[in-house]
């Protein structure tokens, strides 16, 4: 049972933790919003500039990952803020998802996105300025109408991540002038395959980097398929990787929402990222690790003089994931998930991932690892 009082020594320790460690947050905050409303501003010129094209239609953007949840690890000059900006296919068209038989090497989960032509001649209301390219002639389409998806950002029939991420770095250059931001900041897109990367640079000469990440829904759930690999990898440019970055987003708005105030989950998880730093665990086993915690635990003892407490608890539970060499991926048969998160029907019932299967299969990792939380 935890003690209400706190001794001067857990007072004091407390203090220093949260100074050192909440420095970071006004900072994190502001910039994050700098960051979502720029890939606002840009995807109203978008939406203003390809409306009559067959571009993928650019959805609201989601802040994701650890910079927008609020606790990154990473030095202030390192930080990158992702937004996630979700593809819907474009009039005349449809998104199929299917299975990825060349990306059965990659480690997370990977698809393939067909893009199919529907009919545009019926419906309850057709959209009487579009000619179909299911029932026009190729040459009236040529003349009359612009080249559909399937001509612009795809290979074969499948949608090309490293085209997509191309034609918006493009985009964002041109349109760079016409959005608020560029009155404050100066901008530099950065090279990516797969994503759009940008360095925005203050008048004091300071600079942060946002990062546009593209994803197609799974269904109506929040799970995606990602333009952008969680590790250093190059999968062909047609394969996409499931995401849980848009779930794990609205799973830290509900903790943020029904937590205490002050709540120390996110100093737990940057105290934490800082005590682990040069050993081979990763940030994302931590991450799942509070996220078991954050629904183990309840949120009222989480109160700010926790601390010290919380984290014993996630190194105590990381230490025993280690020893049976298991940590079940946070998403997959959890019946602590809150309601506000669609998963899809087969997460429900299924074998959940096991975040240290490589660690079972390596003997010489998994010594490393168990010394380093000893």
């Amino acid at each position: 049972e935890e003690s209400e009082e706190e001794s001067p020594a857990e007072m004091t320790m407390v203090w220093i933790f949260s100074r050192r460690f909440q420095l970071s947050v006004p900072k994190l905050d502001s910039r994050r919003w700098v960051a979502q409303e720029l890939l606002s501003d840009l995807l109203q010129v978008a939406q203003n500039l390809y409306s009559d094209s067959f571009f993928p239609v650019l959805e609201p953007v989601v802040g994701v990952g650890s910079a927008c949840e609020g606790w990154s690890p990473e030095k202030e000059e390192d930080v990158v803020y992702c937004m996630f900006v979700p593809l819907k296919p474009p009039r005349g068209h449809a998104f199929h998802l299917e299975p990825d038989s060349v990306g059965e090497e990659m480690p997370q989960t990977s698809l393939r996105v067909r893009v199919e032509l529907v009919c545009a001649c019926t419906g309850e209301q057709p959209d009487r300025s579009m000619l179909c390219f299911l029932h026009r002639p190729e040459e009236e389409l040529k003349r009359n109408q612009m080249a559909s998806l399937l001509d612009t950002l795809c290979t074969g029939p499948y949608l090309d991540v490293e085209k997509i991420a191309l034609w918006f770095q493009t985009f964002v250059m041109q349109a760079w002038l016409v959005v608020p931001q560029s009155h404050h900041y100066s901008l530099k897109v950065l090279p990516s395959r797969r994503s759009c990367k940008m360095k925005l640079m203050e008048a004091s000469g300071r600079s942060f980097f946002v990062e546009a990440v593209f994803g197609v829904q799974q269904g109506d759930s929040d799970i995606f398929l990602s333009s952008q690999p969680t590790e250093a990898q190059f999968p062909p440019s047609t394969t996409w990787l499931e995401s849980y970055a848009v779930a794990e987003a609205k799973f830290f708005l509900h903790v943020a929402v029904h937590a205490p105030p002050r709540s120390c989950h996110l100093k737990c998880l940057r105290l934490c990222a800082r005590l682990l730093e040069g050993s081979s665990l990763s940030i994302y086993a931590l991450k799942t690790t509070v996220m078991h915690l954050l629904t183990l635990i309840p949120l009222s003892e989480w109160q700010h003089k926790y601390l010290l407490m919380r984290v014993d608890d996630t190194l105590s539970y990381l230490h025993c994931c280690l020893e049976e060499k298991r940590l079940k991926h946070f998403f997959f048969d959890n019946e602590d998930m809150p309601k506000e998160i669609s998963l899809p029907p087969a997460f429900q019932g299924a074998q959940p991932h096991n975040l240290f299967q490589h660690l079972a299969q390596n003997r010489a990792a998994h010594t490393k690892a168990l010394k380093r939380l000893n």
